[in-house]
């Protein structure tokens, strides 16, 4: 099952979508809540009734009214997250950032997965993304899968947290990497360099979906993996591509952490981290590593970025500049002595 949260007639719904086509979980049923996150707390037995449905659409047997996808504005299918964690699960990806600033690969990245919190009141799915002046100091992308959490839980095993998954999404977790850098060098963030915009979408896929995807997880690691090609364009020009079954560290074994000592609840969000080649940090320290007359790119104003995962969906963006001159940038108190 696919579920899209959409704006129609100036509301925002829950809907099913299936082949273009999306039935408001309302009008299918007066009972099922109206909000993906009163949906996800309904609990198990609301969620198996919108996947009877859902196989319904399929067979082609409900006659309830629809509307078209291009008919409305998809919004982030999760708007209002309980919370929202970024994982570090793709080698590549750090051992390849970290060879590009000349430092060796941390060892610790084999011992444990490792994630930290963004803001959860910052994420948008499809559509504009508004940015201030100082995120297009080195704004980048970051091409990542995400789950959701779909029921409560503490001191989670791996072997049993794939079951608190209810859904998969896109995720894009944009970056401010001057005031990102800037920040941790006093070993303590990301936080401005992040907390502007998370974006997911377009939809949220239950695994159900994904089951003909399934492959074994890489050797000594415990949880389900799927083989799901990513790929990013921006402004049409493919710039990054890799696989979710690249992952070294699964969600179940991401999540067993996130739980230890506290509960996880339906409607947290928690992504991949990046894929490796998934940001233009990664790209543009390797074209410089192996050609001096490299020149790097970052996101400008006005630019496209689309990112597509099998079985996912799309999740396509355009970058807006703010009209303003106010900059934090600007605000430090005094210049470093030399």
């Amino acid at each position: 099952m696919k579920l899209v949260t959409y704006i129609h007639n100036k509301s925002s719904l829950l809907g099913i979508i299936h082949e273009g086509k999306i039935w408001n979980l309302k009008d299918l049923d007066a009972s099922f809540p109206d909000k993906m996150r009163k949906f996800l707390f309904a609990g198990e037995s609301v969620m198996e009734k919108a996947k009877n449905w859902d196989a319904q659409i399929k067979l082609g047997k409900v006659d309830k009214p629809f509307v078209l996808e291009n008919a409305v504005v998809l919004e982030a299918p999760i708007p209002n997250p309980t919370s929202c964690r970024d994982g570090y699960a793709f080698r590549q990806h750090v051992a390849s950032a970290r060879r590009n600033r000349g430092v060796p690969m941390i060892e610790e990245f084999d011992q444990y997965p490792i994630f930290y919190f963004t803001n959860h009141n910052a994420i948008q799915g499809p559509g504009q993304i508004d940015c201030m002046p100082d995120h297009f100091q080195k704004l980048d992308f970051e091409l990542e899968a995400a789950i959701v959490v779909g029921k409560k839980g503490r001191n989670i095993k791996a072997s049993e947290a794939d079951a608190y998954i209810a859904g998969y999404m896109i995720m894009n977790d944009m970056s401010a990497r001057t005031l990102q850098m800037e920040e941790m060098l006093l070993n303590l963030g990301p936080a401005k360099g992040k907390d502007f915009s998370t974006v997911i979408g377009p939809y949220f896929v239950t695994p159900d979906e994904l089951e003909q995807y399934k492959v074994p997880a890489k050797p000594n690691h415990v949880g389900n993996a799927y083989n799901l090609n990513m790929k990013c364009w921006v402004n049409g020009i493919l710039v990054s591509e890799g696989n979710v079954a690249d992952m070294d560290w699964t969600f179940a074994e991401i999540l067993e952490r996130c739980a230890y000592g506290v509960d996880i609840l339906p409607g947290d969000v928690i992504g991949s981290g990046t894929v490796g080649t998934g940001c233009f940090l990664e790209l543009n320290g390797t074209g410089l590593l192996n050609d001096k007359n490299f020149k790097p790119q970052w996101l400008k104003d006005g630019d496209v970025v689309d990112m597509e995962i099998t079985g996912l969906g799309k999740l396509s963006n355009t970058i807006k500049k703010v009209n303003t001159d106010f900059s934090i940038l600007a605000l430090k108190k005094k210049p470093l002595t030399a």
